[in-house]
């Protein structure tokens, strides 16, 4: 490597901080979790209580758990459990599919602000 490439690369390594300092500061813990079947809602989820429910999905029932304001799939029926396996979300604008059983939960914030406007 000569001059120039370190210097490329620490330019490159400088943008990529500053992009990834950016997406913390404005990530926003969410308040509501809204679960859809089929692209319609079905149910909204406060996330301020720690609780269990349960939605039809389309292979069988699915388990959502509410803990610590995080979402997760705990149980479900598909054939590897992908869903269940995805963990918990918890920040605005995040969301858990589920396409086997056509599950998507959505984390909101109250403001739920534009992220950003193209025109």
């Amino acid at each position: 490597m000569n001059k120039n490439d370190l210097k490329l690369v620490g330019v490159l390594l400088i943008i990529i901080s500053i992009f990834f300092i950016i997406i913390n500061i404005t990530k926003k813990e969410g308040k509501t979790a809204v679960v859809y079947y089929e692209d319609k809602e079905i149910l909204k989820i406060d996330l301020n209580t720690n609780k269990e429910y349960t939605v039809k999905g389309y292979l069988g029932d699915v388990v959502l758990e509410v803990k610590n304001k995080k979402i997760r799939v705990k149980e479900e029926t598909s054939d590897k459990h992908i869903c269940s396996k995805e963990g918990y979300i918890y920040t605005n604008n995040k969301s858990l599919v589920c396409m086997p059983n056509k599950i998507i939960v959505k984390i909101i914030s109250e403001d739920n602000d534009l992220d950003g406007v193209v025109y």
